[in-house]
Order: structure tokens, then C-alpha cells, then sequence
């Protein structure tokens, strides 16, 4: 049998060995009981919201490639022969749309790609963007949808991001995610020393699935276990990413970035008057240009992009047009490996650079953030990124399918026609040495007020679990 997958018993507190002596159990066996206690409580009352999240995940990853189809009038022009100034195709934008204020321009990234028009107009929410789709040859108004964010995600995957983040729900809803998020990576660290801290007969069955297996429990653990320990270094690594847009674990994500020094920093293009430029949050910045237009001299897109190229910030970029008291930024947007990510802010009465800022200048948290978000995004490596994604998020609902089959598996069948799954025995703590609990509690203590939603829903189960605990010895008691 290549797994031992029959029941272990518990190890004492102190056993006696020959001649007398007594030999402590080993810290693994110490917190082997109260691991899969925790694991169990985790995998069988998050994996709901953690299913929820991998499958819009899985969806939202696809959505990429779905763009391209869906959208392809817009996105794709015929090759011509040579494009038209930039300020000409900003004024077929402007004379389709003549209610909107362009904000952004992005110029066409490609021979057979067109141009996009960002505009702020009633049409579209605060937090929205219309964008407006021209041709750059010929200044032909290919179309026009909503788009969101700095990826400049259109209908399909802007719906898909909001289902993932937070079910269409708003602020409420945004508490799954963050719930799934903060519990992830606990799930995927605990499976991971419980898959390693199993006997096994043979090394190859660490890493791929038990040949031999009958069907049952034993089988489906081995999947369940070769699958996770390769899917585990990515679910963390989404798990950590993810946190940063939460509300609670996010806001001390922030702080604690900005203590450290890892904010991302962002061109200052404030002019003599004006008030101070800030950026977004990473991987959902705006385009500013909200505010005021700008008024007075102006030298144009056209320079501002020719100034811009002359700085090294060149490929594919983000034209911001200057609103009241700040000027043009341009920055690069290629975000595939290796990343092009440098900005330049321009004055626009005579095109003197107010400020650069290169990616290769980044603090180094910044730039491990500013990665991490985009491969959460799905934009780092391109296709294969989302791929990546895509088999990530299979995987783990594959690992919560298997979890509940385990689950169903366990439960006793004799006694009751309904029944489920019980969990390693109440008491585990019990077995780990004082001089462990107390540096684990405070560990505990700290991660859950750092990550709110997982120290609440902690407490949650701790109380359910002590509650459901006296209910069992009070009716032990009375049979």
C-alpha cells in the first residue's frame, strides 16, 4: 500500500519506553491532531466561498481571449498605410462623443489595432470609463464600449472581475473574497505539512498519485494531495495578491507597505499652482483628468507623446491628458515579461519634463507588488499567465470536490441513514506542548488582527466548536 491512510491513534502526552524512561511525543505528533482539526473545519465551512472564487476565476481568466472575438470590430483595423496624427484621431473621438471629456488616450498598439478614446461622460458610472474605439489610418469610429481600470477591461471581463471580487454585491459582497482570501493560504500551508508529514512507501507518491489504489478514501486523498501540494505555491501567491484589494486585511497591507517604503511611486506632474498628483491603487488606477480641463497654453498630444518617446517611454503607453494644475503623463502599459512600465510627466504650456519615473527605479516591495498583482490579473506573462490561472483555478475546485468526497467518505454508515463526516477528536490543543502554545496563540493572535475576517471567522468556529462540544457531553451525561 503506497499511502497509510488507516486511522492513526492518538499519541499520549508521554510514553514509556524500556528501562523506564519517558519519551515526549515529537513536535510533529503534537500538532498533527490539531492541524487536521483545523484543516477539516476550513476545508468544510470556507470551501464554499472559496469554490465561488475559483470558478468566476476560472471564468474571468478565459475572459481575456473572449474579448478578443467578442470585441474584435472594435479592437482590430486593417492594416493602411500610415496612421494620422494622434490630435486628428482624438477629434473624431471628440466629435462622436462631443458630451464627454477625454481623460486618456491609448495609441494603437499594434499595426492592426486601434486607437482608444478614454472619455468621462454621463453615460457611464464614476468609477467607468467610455472608450471610444478609432481607427487610425483613416479616423473612422470603429465603436464604443465601457471600460474599467487600468488593463482597460471591457463589458465582458469588467462583469466577470465584479463577480469574482464581490458577486454584484457592492461593499457587502467584497467580504467573500476577502473571507476566501484570508483562508487560502491557511488551508494550502496546513494541507501542505499534513501531505508531508504522512508515511508513504514510496518518494514518487509525494508528488504524483499512488498507483494501486483502491477506490474509496485512500484514492481520492492521493489526488487530493499530489494536485494540492503543486497547486499550493500558486493559491498562496493569489491569496497574498488578492489580499491587497480587500477592505480590512487591505487597508493594513497598505500601511504596511508605506512603512516599509514599498509605495509605488507615480510621476509628480504638478504645476506651479497646482495640486499635488497621486496614483491609484495597483492594478486598479484611474486615469485622473476627472477634474477641471486644463486652460492656458498647450502643446499638444501629439508633442507631449513625441516629448515622452524622446524620455525612453516608448511602445505601448497611456496618454494622460492635463486637467487644472496638472500636466500630460504618458506611461508605458506593457506589463508582460519583461516589463515596460516607465512614466514621464510633461508641462503642457512648454513641454518641459516635470518628473520620470523608471520601473527599474522602483523599491523593491513595489515592484514585487506591482508583479504579483498583475499575474493575479492575468497580464504578467499574457497567454500564459492566463492559462496558468486557468489551471489554478481548476485545481482548486477539483481540491474542494475532493475535500467533500473525503468528508462523505468518513462518515459513519451505521446507526443513522443520515450522517456526515467527523473530525479528528476535540482536545487537540491539549497535546501541544505549553512551551508551543503560547508563541502560537500570540502568532494566532496577531495574524488574525492583521488579517481581520480571518481572526472574526476564527473565533467563530472556536466559539461553535466549544458550544457543540458542551452540547455532546451534556447528552453523554444524561444517557
Amino acid at each position: 500500500m503506497a499511502i497509510d491512510d488507516r486511522p492513526k491513534p492518538d499519541i499520549p502526552e508521554s510514553t514509556p519506553v524500556e528501562g523506564g524512561a519517558i519519551q515526549r511525543p515529537g513536535v510533529w505528533a503534537a500538532l498533527r491532531p490539531l492541524l487536521l482539526r483545523l484543516h477539516f473545519y476550513a476545508g468544510v465551512l470556507i470551501a464554499p466561498f472559496l469554490l465561488v472564487a475559483a470558478t468566476s476565476g476560472l471564468l474571468y481568466s478565459l475572459s481575456f481571449q473572449a474579448e478578443k472575438v467578442i470585441y474584435a470590430h472594435e479592437l482590430e483595423v486593417p492594416v493602411g498605410d500610415s496612421a494620422l496624427p494622434l490630435s486628428e484621431q482624438v477629434a473624431a473621438a471628440r466629435k462622436a462623443h462631443p458630451e464627454g471629456t477625454v481623460t486618456a488616450v491609448w495609441p494603437a498598439p499594434a499595426a492592426d489595432r486601434s486607437t482608444r478614446v478614454l472619455m468621462s461622460t454621463p453615460k457611464v458610472p464614476d468609477d467607468r470609463e467610455l472608450a471610444v474605439f478609432v481607427n487610425p489610418y483613416d479616423a473612422e469610429v470603429r465603436g464604443e464600449l465601457t471600460s474599467y481600470g487600468s488593463s482597460g477591461a471591457l463589458p465582458l471581463r469588467t462583469w466577470l472581475d465584479e463577480l469574482h471580487r464581490d458577486l454584484h454585491l457592492g461593499d457587502v459582497g467584497r467580504n467573500y473574497s476577502e473571507l476566501a482570501a484570508s483562508w487560502l493560504w491557511v488551508v494550502a500551508l496546513g494541507g501542505l505539512a499534513l501531505w508531508f508529514g504522512r508515511r508513504r512507501a514510496r518518494r514518487r507518491d509525494l508528488v504524483v498519485p499512488a498507483k494501486g489504489q483502491s477506490k474509496g478514501r485512500a484514492r481520492t486523498l492521493s489526488w487530493h494531495g499530489t494536485v494540492g501540494l503543486w497547486a499550493a505555491l500558486g493559491l498562496i501567491a493569489l491569496s497574498a495578491t488578492g489580499l491587497t484589494w480587500s477592505n480590512y486585511a487591505g487597508a493594513n497591507i497598505d500601511t504596511l507597505k508605506s512603512q516599509l517604503g514599498g509605495a509605488t511611486p507615480v510621476p509628480d506632474a504638478t504645476l506651479a499652482g497646482g495640486a499635488a498628483s497621486g496614483g491609484g491603487h495597483e492594478g486598479h488606477e484611474g486615469h485622473g483628468g476627472h477634474g477641471g480641463a486644463h486652460e492656458g497654453a498647450d502643446i499638444g498630444i501629439d508633442r507631449a507623446l513625441e516629448i515622452a518617446r524622446s524620455q525612453g517611454v516608448d511602445g505601448q503607453v497611456s496618454v494622460i491628458l492635463p486637467v487644472d494644475g496638472q500636466g500630460y503623463v504618458v506611461k508605458e502599459t506593457d506589463a508582460e515579461f519583461p516589463v515596460h512600465l516607465d512614466s514621464v510627466a510633461i508641462d503642457p504650456a512648454g513641454g518641459q519634463v516635470l518628473d520620470t519615473v523608471a520601473f527599474a527605479d522602483y523599491p523593491l516591495l513595489a515592484k514585487l507588488t506591482r508583479v504579483g498583482i498583475d499575474a493575479h490579473m492575468g497580464v504578467f506573462l499574457g497567454l500564459a499567465n492566463q492559462l496558468a490561472l486557468a489551471a489554478l483555478m481548476l485545481a482548486t475546485v477539483l481540491l474542494i470536490v475532493w475535500g467533500y468526497r473525503m468528508w462523505w467518505l468518513r462518515r459513519p454508515t451505521q446507526g443513522r441513514a443520515l450522517s456526515f463526516g467527523r473530525p479528528m477528536a476535540r482536545g487537540a490543543w491539549r497535546k501541544v506542548p505549553l512551551p508551543m502554545v503560547l508563541p502560537l496563540a500570540a502568532v494566532t493572535a496577531l495574524v488574525g488582527w492583521f488579517v481581520p475576517l480571518l481572526g472574526i471567522s476564527l473565533l467563530v468556529f472556536l466559539a461553535a466548536d466549544v458550544l457543540l462540544g458542551l452540547v455532546a457531553r451534556r447528552r453523554s451525561r444524561a444517557q
